[in-house]
């Protein structure tokens, strides 16, 4: 059970950008919410992003750092002017160092809504199995 509490902590590790790390866009960049869980044999990232859409999002992975970068743009609505905004625009980044333990090969995305979800498959040797036990 204690192996488990430490994956899933690995999992969780966010990895900051480098330093002097340059934007080319001049906009708020915003760390999006996320929240990680563990799904039979593998990991889901479920991210919100509002105002991205399957065009605008970038997930990498180089090594084991898989970076979403996801872009939005203002939205003006032509002949009104805003009175009061909460809302603010701006572009999303965060990366996660995954553990050995995760399939790169099979990783999936999907984006709904605003809220984007990563499949992280778990690799077959980390995968829970029953191990019989015979007589003798």
């Amino acid at each position: 059970m204690a192996e488990n509490v430490t994956t899933m902590e690995i999992e969780k590790e966010e990895v900051a950008p480098a330093e002097g790390t340059e934007r080319t866009r001049e906009c708020a960049c915003f760390v999006p919410r996320a929240d990680i869980y563990e799904v039979d044999d593998q990991m889901v990232i479920v991210a919100d992003v509002p105002g991205v859409d399957e065009d605008s999002v970038e997930i990498t992975l180089e090594k084991n750092i898989l970076t979403i970068n996801a872009f939005t743009e203002p939205v003006e609505m032509e002949g009104f002017a805003p009175v009061f905004a909460e809302y603010e625009v701006g572009d999303y980044q965060r990366s996660f160092k995954l553990s050995d333990e995760i399939d790169r090969d099979k990783i999936q995305a999907t984006i709904k809504d605003g809220v984007l979800r990563l499949y992280l498959p778990k690799a077959a040797a980390a995968q829970a199995r029953k191990i019989s036990v015979k007589a003798g």
